[in-house]
């Protein structure tokens, strides 16, 4: 397919980084992090992964060598601009820290995980969407997570490609689904990380540390 000057123009756009992303990072750990209110009876619903610290990646001047991960990716409610680029900078990043690590993106939401439906990515894939806005790569889907047999069946997939974590990117109820995945598999003792990435168009996913969640801006401008 032959680009136009736009496409190539923007493909090129490189992002801004905070300084904590630029270079070599530490991992700083601060205060036990707590809901804004019921925290006794969501302690109680997730007693595995309640109150964990405050985390900040800060610049440092020590280089450090990783060993490869795998990690998966997964697209989750509705389409908001940036979906694309919260991918390509996780695959930069993960490439950067050592080229044998994989991305495997689940296709069409979290059903690519309980149906085992996945990509895994590549640098042709990655460059031919950066920069472009909504969920087009890998497709999103509206599949909530919230029974066993669902974690398990994600679980024989992760364990079969060697996944380290999963990261879910989506809204509120998306983020729940990765609230309730996590906590499973915690209490499971599974070894897999589960990350919430804020996506929503409605800019009800905010705090101290979250000014907007990414595609409230753009839905607001145009």
């Amino acid at each position: 397919m032959e680009k136009s000057a736009l496409q190539i123009a923007r493909a090129a756009y490189q992002p801004k980084l905070p300084a904590g992303l630029r270079g070599n990072v530490a991992v700083k750990e601060g205060e036990p992090t707590q809901s804004v209110g019921n925290q006794e009876e969501i302690k109680a619903l997730f007693p595995n992964t309640y109150g964990m610290p405050l985390v900040e990646f800060v610049p440092t001047d020590e280089a450090k060598e990783y060993a490869p991960i795998n990690i998966g990716i997964i697209l989750s409610g509705g389409q908001a601009p940036g979906g694309h680029n919260v991918i390509c900078g996780l695959y930069d990043g993960l490439k950067k820290q050592n080229p044998a690590s994989k991305l495997y993106g689940f296709l069409m939401g979290p059903g690519g995980l309980v149906d085992h439906k996945y990509i895994e990515m590549t640098d042709e894939l990655i460059d031919e969407y950066r920069n472009t806005g909504g969920f087009d790569m890998i497709g999103s889907g509206r599949t909530k997570l919230e029974e066993v047999e669902q974690f398990e069946k994600g679980m024989e997939i992760i364990r079969e490609l060697g996944i380290n974590a999963i990261v879910i990117i989506g809204g509120d109820d998306s983020n729940t689904n990765a609230c309730v995945l996590a906590e499973y598999y915690a209490a499971k003792n599974y070894g897999v990380q589960v990350i919430g990435c804020p996506k929503t168009i409605d800019g009800d996913l905010k705090n101290d540390q979250i000014e907007t969640s990414f595609g409230f801006d753009t839905a607001c401008k145009t």
